[in-house]
């Protein structure tokens, strides 16, 4: 989820020190003080999101307008974590450094407690009845995930880390949010090339040990990642991570660089209330697939007519208002969020040199993510998040896919000048 580039030029800290004792051991800097707030900035973002929640509210009523104000908050959150995904896999698959992960599993501990307690019970607002993600397993999860992963690398960002770094003025990954749409409508289009890969049914824990044992056997397996990914961090010693800008005392809540830890949480509420609210699990990419064939009506183009819109829900969406689409609603609630929290940190502002090899890569890694998601059934969070906290093992494949496309997407990244993390060196 981590962008290419945050701002001031620095990373989220992944993780502890490295290890006492070692030579060139350097322990990561203090974190330098927020800048300024600039008003400008931050007024404009307030003002489109207060408008933009309005609107919603009073043309398509509470529950979109509730969805809007959740992405805001996941977007606020977003940036000031730095909740990062591509990040995180490049730190643990380049250097070992874990810390990243962990943060992942709580996220994923505490979003399959929620989801249970949901679920289980059936418990909705608006009417909403709960459901788990399951996808399918076969070639599409595989192939689609792996893709994924090469593209995260590539591109900078993954799915919501695209939309928070857009959010936050980063000009670069606007380039893979491009792609992303490019990818996702490209899918779309040759949707009857890849409907009838070869596939196994869902697997739910919850249909065959109930919902407790599921929640259970989750827990533990998100165990056995937390001591794997310390055991590799002992083993390969990896360097600091860099911090970023943030106020101190309780303005760090709104200027300032949250842990990880606080992120994960906060998300996972947050994840909880879409379900809450839609009953389905927070997702993103399918908007990207939907924002493309908009823009192709627009332009003249006919995308009714391809197979993938003329599913009865895809039909739905494609003729409905864009602010009434649940994924369409988080998703530009994020980057508005995005854009407030780095105005009120003081640090949002456009990048307006990209050079062109990482634009290149931005827009190729955009167009992997855009048909790897729409292959595997969903990003980071559709199927990642979403599915290991329902308990389906379609999102522990994603995750090992995934990681698989993340191996192969740091050789590639030196082909475009882009950097990876070194064994001796520091992130910053």
């Amino acid at each position: 989820m981590s962008a290419e580039k945050l701002p001031h030029g620095c990373h989220h800290p992944a993780g502890p020190a490295c290890a006492a004792g070692r030579p060139d051991h350097h322990p990561a800097p203090a974190s330098p003080p927020a800048p300024a707030v600039n008003p400008i900035p931050l007024a404009a973002a307030l003002l489109v999101l207060v408008g933009l929640a309005v609107w919603v509210f009073d043309a398509h009523g509470a529950k979109p307008g509730v969805l809007l104000l959740l992405g805001a908050g996941l977007g606020f959150t977003l940036f000031h974590s730095r909740f990062g995904f591509t990040g995180a896999w490049r730190q643990l698959v380049g250097v070992g450094n874990g810390a990243g992960l962990r943060a992942h599993a709580l996220l994923l501990g505490t979003s399959a407690t929620l989801f249970a307690l949901i679920i289980g019970t059936g418990t909705g607002l608006f009417g909403a009845k709960p459901a788990p993600s399951a996808g399918s397993l076969g070639v599409a999860l595989v192939l689609g995930s792996f893709l994924f992963g090469v593209g995260m690398q590539l591109g900078g960002a993954c799915a919501s880390g695209t939309l928070f770094a857009v959010g936050s003025g980063q000009s670069s990954i606007l380039v893979t949010l491009v792609g992303f749409i490019v990818g996702s409508t490209l899918y779309t289009w040759q949707y009857s090339l890849v409907d009838n890969l070869p596939s196994f049914q869902p697997f739910l824990l919850s249909d065959h040990v109930g919902w407790f044992g599921s929640w259970a056997i989750t827990i533990a397996a998100l165990a056995v990642v937390v001591w794997v990914s310390l055991a590799v961090q002992r083993r390969r010693n990896p360097p600091p991570v860099g911090s970023v800008p943030t106020a101190r005392g309780v303005l760090r809540v709104v200027r300032g660089s949250w842990p990880l830890w606080a992120g994960a949480l906060v998300l996972s509420f947050l994840g909880a209330g879409v379900l809450l609210v839609s009953g389905g699990a927070w997702g993103v990419t399918s908007a990207f697939g939907l924002w493309g064939a908009k823009i192709l009506r627009a332009l003249g183009g006919h995308p009714e007519n391809w197979s993938y819109w003329r599913q009865p829900a895809s039909a739905a969406s494609l003729t409905g208002p864009v602010l009434t689409d649940k994924n369409s609603l988080t998703d530009i609630g994020i980057m508005v969020g995005a854009a407030v929290a780095a105005a009120a940190g003081g640090v949002w502002t456009l990048h307006r040199h990209i050079p062109a090899r990482t634009a290149l890569a931005g827009l190729l890694g955009g167009v992997l993510l855009g048909i790897g998601a729409r292959l595997a059934g969903g990003c980071n969070i559709g199927a990642y998040l979403a599915g290991i906290a329902s308990g389906s093992l379609s999102g522990w494949v994603w995750g090992l896919a995934a990681l698989a496309g993340t191996w192969v997407g740091l050789r590639l990244r030196p082909l475009f000048g882009l950097t990876n993390p070194k064994p001796t060196d520091s992130v910053c």
